[in-house]
Parts: structure tokens; C-alpha cells; sequence
């Protein structure tokens, strides 16, 4: 038995990396100036670590240093983009364009446009997969639109987009794009030339660095993107985002993109390992699993699984041991079903019966290996209570159950 939990859900949140934890130390008591202060070294301490900062979070997505604003997060990020676009460009136009599968802290912004600043929102649906159709994106493409929001890779399933090609498509209509990127920078290559993305937001936290930071990538060229400030007050950040900086959160912010930079070749593949090495047992052992998003188009880390004939809330509470998701950790806390696996075609109770798994830094064959031993024995206890599952099997081959529509369904043939 494990002395300690077995944490499975970095999509969540990632520890703090002790690199940069020791980077950000002395920017709390030693060297607390105000960058904003230029009339003494104390000041000029603090918007140098700013500028190493920039330069370590521009290096990780091919960016330059002034090309990079610092935020409290990737909410904060994709508000400032969205909403700093369509208030910016409301001369051209008021249509944007987004996917269902979107984090809501992109569709929330999109809805309140469209609620009460008179915005035209298309929000487009996915396939079975949770990809969204290049095709449809360029049909909904008007006269009118001036932005496309598109997630480069899906929280809850790691499901990647097409974003290069609909990115070319929208260049090609004089069409602003913007990726929620959280989930995918630190874990896979991105560039945001070769993504040909105008604006991308990020998280720190979501790659071992503190909670409280985040930075937007602004393009400053081909074309340059204006943005209409969503915080006023002394003008910090080129006048895009005013308040006196997080220090030690941008110096960790930096250090943590600069640490994923450096190691993020060999641990998207060790992670890539040990994630298929999770779905492999899992299949092996637990009969009528159903894997959720993209097989080929993910990212390596993240795992949605199906467990028909149990409720993932009381799955999650056999498995006290083991730190699993059912959803986005930002909306786990209503008692809905995942509105990216509906939007996949999942019907409800097979999406209330889905977990994510999402593999880190700390997770090892051990952690991989126990967390199957408790998700097999949870599963099994939790079947056993289950009519549903008896009904399935009544004829005593439970070998006759199909997944029919996406729903486990008993044969119909004897």
C-alpha cells in the first residue's frame, strides 16, 4: 500500500519544480523592488528579471521577448484576447468563431459578447473524436468575423486541433486566430510561427510553475494585433494589462518554461509510455472500457477513459488514494456531465462515467502500475452492485454487449 496519494491529474494543476521554486526565493524578500520604480537599482533588479523572464517564455513557443504579456493566468489571458479583439476590431466587424469543446473560460467570454456587447457567436461542433471540421471553420468565415478561438489541445481528453490548417485559412481571410495553449505548451512542441496563431495564452501552473501567472502572446507583425486593455491603472505591460507585477511569479513563470523547454523531449515520451502502458492494462483487465478523444492526435500525458456501468463520481470515491478527474477541474465541482464528451456525441451517462487521467514529471511505472490495481478492484466492486450491468449480462455471456450509439447496449442475438 502506497504511503502517500497517487496524483493522476496534472491537467489539473502540476507541482511547483523545486528549480523553480529556488529561482523565485529571492524575488520575495531579497529583491522586491517595483519595476515600475526606475529611479534606483531596486527597480531596475526587478524589470531585468522581468526581461529574463519574457526571453525564457518567448524562447519555449518561438516568440520574441515584447511579444509577450504577463497575466494572473490563462482566464485572464483569454479574456484579454477575446474580449480585447472584438472591442479593438468593432469597426470591421462582430462575428467570432469557437469550438464546443472550448474551456469555458473561452466560451464564457464569447457568451458574454454575445449576451451584452452585441457579438455574433458561432460556436461549432466536433466529431467523435473532439476534432472540429476545417471545412466547417471556413464556412464560418464571413464579411463580419474578426476572430477564431480555437484550443490547441483539449483539457479533458488531449485531443489536438487541426490549428495550422484553420489558421492558414483564416490568414488567408484577414482573420485574427487565437489557442487556448495551455494544456499543450511545455508538453509538445509549439511554435506559434509554424501554428501561424496571432494570439496564444498560457498558464504557469500548468507546467510546474506557481498558480497566479500567466502571459498572452501578442503578434507584433504579419499582422500586428491591437488589443483594447480589459484592466486600466497605470498603464504596466505596454498599457495591456495594468497592476503592479506578480515578481516572483513571472521569474517562476520563466524558469518553469526555460526547465520545459530543456526537458520536454524526453518526457513527452516517457509520459507517452506510461500513459499507453495505463490503457493497455486497463483493457487487459476491465472489460467494456471506451477510450474518449483522438488516439494518434494527443497529447501524450492525457488519458479519457469510459467505465460503462459505473458513475465516475463513485469511482473516484472507491479510489481514495488515487487523484483522478472526472472533468475540467475548473467546472468539477457541478454535477454535470463533461460538456466536451457531449459534445463528442457521448450521451450523458457514459459521459458521467468517464475519468481522465492526465500522467507528470512524478508519475512512474509504480504509480501507474497501482493505479490500475485500485481502478480494476473499484470497477469490479461497483459493477456488482450495478442492474444495469446484470441486466447486460443476464444471459450469462457478458461477451454479447456492444457499445451501440456510443452506449453499452445487451445483444440483441442469442
Amino acid at each position: 500500500m502506497f504511503d502517500r496519494p497517487v496524483y493522476l491529474d496534472h491537467n489539473a494543476t502540476t507541482p511547483t519544480d523545486p528549480t523553480v521554486l529556488e529561482a523565485m526565493l529571492p524575488f520575495f524578500c531579497e529583491h522586491y523592488g517595483n519595476a515600475a520604480s526606475r529611479a534606483h537599482r531596486y527597480g531596475w533588479v526587478a524589470e531585468q528579471a522581468y526581461d529574463d523572464a519574457r526571453e525564457q517564455v518567448a524562447a519555449l513557443i518561438g516568440a520574441s521577448r515584447r511579444e509577450i504579456v504577463f497575466t494572473s493566468g490563462a482566464t485572464e489571458s483569454n479574456n484579454l484576447a477575446i474580449k480585447g479583439v472584438a472591442e479593438m476590431y468593432a469597426d470591421r466587424g462582430r462575428h467570432i468563431v469557437t469550438v464546443a469543446t472550448e474551456h469555458h473560460a473561452v466560451l464564457d467570454p464569447c457568451d458574454y459578447l454575445r449576451d451584452h456587447r452585441g457579438c455574433d457567436v458561432t460556436v461549432l461542433g466536433v466529431d467523435a473524436e473532439g476534432r472540429v471540421d476545417v471545412d466547417a471553420v471556413a464556412e464560418a468565415i464571413g464579411d463580419e468575423t474578426i476572430l477564431i478561438s480555437v484550443m490547441l489541445a483539449s483539457n479533458e481528453t488531449g485531443t489536438l486541433q487541426p490549428l495550422g490548417d484553420i489558421a492558414r485559412i483564416a490568414k488567408d481571410r484577414g482573420v485574427l486566430v487565437h489557442t487556448d495553449a495551455v494544456q499543450a505548451v511545455g508538453r509538445i512542441p509549439v511554435d506559434v510561427n509554424e501554428l501561424g496563431v496571432d494570439l496564444l495564452s498560457m498558464s504557469g501552473h500548468k507546467l510546474y510553475g506557481p498558480k497566479g501567472v500567466g502571459a498572452l502572446y501578442v503578434r507584433r507583425k504579419g499582422p500586428r494585433v491591437r488589443l483594447s486593455p480589459q484592466m486600466h491603472g497605470g498603464g504596466h505591460e505596454r498599457g495591456l494589462r495594468s497592476g503592479t507585477l506578480n515578481t516572483p511569479g513571472i521569474v517562476g513563470m520563466g524558469a518553469a518554461c526555460d526547465l520545459a523547454r530543456r526537458t520536454m523531449a524526453d518526457e513527452s515520451s516517457r509520459q507517452g509510455g506510461l500513459r499507453d502502458r495505463l490503457e493497455r492494462m486497463l483493457s487487459e483487465r476491465i472489460p467494456y472500457i471506451k477510450q474518449n478523444g483522438c488516439v494518434e492526435a494527443r497529447l501524450p500525458n492525457t488519458s479519457n477513459l469510459t467505465f460503462a456501468f459505473v458513475e465516475g463520481e463513485a469511482l473516484m470515491m472507491k479510489m481514495k488514494t488515487i487523484a483522478v478527474s472526472s472533468g475540467s477541474a475548473c467546472s468539477s465541482a457541478a454535477d454535470e456531465a463533461s460538456h466536451v464528451l457531449r459534445a463528442m456525441g457521448l450521451p450523458e451517462a457514459l459521459a458521467h462515467a468517464s475519468l481522465r487521467f492526465s500522467l507528470g514529471r512524478g508519475t512512474d511505472v509504480a504509480d501507474v502500475d497501482y493505479a490500475v490495481d485500485c481502478l480494476t478492484r473499484a470497477v469490479a466492486d461497483l459493477r456488482r452492485i450495478s442492474p444495469l450491468y446484470d441486466a447486460a449480462c443476464d444471459n450469462g455471456d457478458a461477451s454479447g454487449i456492444e457499445w451501440f450509439s456510443g452506449e453499452p447496449k445487451a445483444s440483441e442475438t442469442s
